[in-house]
């Protein structure tokens, strides 16, 4: 019993603190394939079950990359196809919580063909940015919000939840380490992609004994490089996205793997992407992978912005909660946001497209968006609904007069020209 507790604090006094490691990591370098996860993502148990399994981030081992690479030009980067030279892993076993995190060369994952991410969609993710401002400093806009809608998500799909503020630490880490992938131009930031896999190798429904927490960073450009572009929407009546008790509500794989066939039906119609509607009165959910905005015209020059509820079956959005509050903020005078008018009135509850249609036909509609991380607002000129195309008013910079103010002063506090508490310094 002695000898084992001295192992024990031997394997604690080597992580009392990060280091930089030369050796190659244990976790993703392997180019030969291996038929067991648990070999492949070592876990060190003792040392687990001594910090209560919880994620540690002054446990992290750094392994700088032997090769890096130059970044490429900007102007020649594809949203999501281009990625950094490190990322983050940490292991996680149910019988010791988590593992030690590794900040570590971008590798293949080495995983056993019945892992369970491959055959019962134990996956799940978030997406947010990293901003660099002119004078060098790099933010991140929101993360805890992020940390807190990934918990959420685990927890719906029976995967390990885990302490959102390590990994943010981890994140702050990973980012310094990548940081010169940032482009200097304007519009320009670092796509950061947390994600969560089932790793146990075995078949069965029930939940992963086994799972991997990883990060990878990708650079990316500005979402419209020639200026905003309206989209054009197909209202989507032959699927369905979600119901309630579902998953619609959770950033889950499965979530997006069976929207891509609606959306390769809309796109083969002229459109470019497909509004999600649902029940038998075509309630409005979702723009594609965003949430949607509706802004109505009413009396006495007073305009309704309008969002459906989080009722089960809508995704929580960062983006979504933030043009939310600035809106009410100004609304209630607490903030002034330049060019947006003060008779305003924020609400969130159902729309539908019968609604919109008669606001179309009767002049009444003032504008149609969605709102995400990857393009932060994109308006909508024209949606096909039940055979016909609906027009939507658009600005001559193919912006709206609540989505052009609400886009700027967003868009300010994520690059840092506006200094506010969202933006979380790196």
């Amino acid at each position: 019993m002695a000898s084992s507790l001295r192992s024990v604090r031997l394997t604690l006094s080597q992580y009392k603190s990060p280091r930089v490691t030369s050796h190659a990591s244990n976790l993703l370098t392997s180019t030969t394939p291996r038929l067991s996860p648990s070999r492949q993502l070592p876990f060190n148990r003792a040392l687990a079950t001594l910090h209560g399994g919880q994620i540690q981030a002054s446990l992290v081992e750094v392994t700088p990359s032997k090769d890096p690479r130059t970044p490429p030009p900007p102007s020649t980067l594809v949203f999501g196809h281009t990625f950094t030279d490190h990322m983050l892993a940490i292991p996680w076993h149910v019988e010791g919580g988590w593992g030690t995190p590794k900040i570590q060369p971008y590798a293949p994952l080495p995983l056993s063909p019945s892992a369970t991410v491959f055959h019962y969609a134990h996956c799940l993710f978030e997406g947010l940015k990293a901003y660099r401002d002119p004078s060098g400093k790099v933010t991140l806009f929101r993360p805890d919000m992020n940390m807190k809608r990934m918990n959420t998500s685990a927890e719906r799909v029976a995967m390990p939840t885990f302490n959102g503020d390590a990994v943010i630490e981890l994140m702050k880490q990973l980012i310094r380490l990548d940081k010169h992938w940032i482009p200097e131009q304007p519009g320009y930031s670092l796509y950061i992609r947390p994600t969560m896999i089932g790793t146990q190798p075995a078949l069965g429904i029930a939940p992963p004994k086994e799972a991997l927490l990883f990060v990878i960073c990708s650079p990316v450009g500005p979402y419209y490089p020639q200026g905003f572009k309206p989209v054009a929407l197909y209202g989507t009546t032959e699927y369905t996205r979600a119901s309630h008790g579902g998953i619609g509500a959770y950033k889950l794989g499965a979530n997006y793997a069976a929207g891509v066939a609606a959306q390769k039906a809309a796109a083969q119609q002229g459109y470019v992407q497909n509004l999600w509607l649902h029940g038998p009165e075509h309630h409005i959910t979702e723009v594609g992978t965003m949430n949607a905005f509706v802004a109505f015209k009413r009396d006495n020059g007073v305009t309704e912005l309008v969002t459906p509820p989080l009722d089960g079956i809508i995704l929580p959005g960062v983006t979504r909660d933030s043009v939310l509050a600035l809106a009410r903020d100004h609304a209630a005078g607490v903030l002034k946001i330049p060019e947006l008018t003060d008779k305003l009135v924020v609400s969130e509850r159902p729309v539908t497209m019968k609604e919109v249609k008669a606001a179309a036909q009767s002049g009444e509609l003032v504008e149609f968006f969605g709102v995400g991380t990857a393009a932060v607002v994109s308006p909508v000129d024209r949606i096909g609904y039940l055979g016909e195309d609906l027009l939507i008013p658009t600005g001559p910079d193919g912006m709206g007069p609540l989505s052009r103010p609400l886009w700027k002063y967003l868009t300010g506090i994520q690059t840092g020209a506006i200094v506010h508490p969202w933006s979380i310094e790196v």
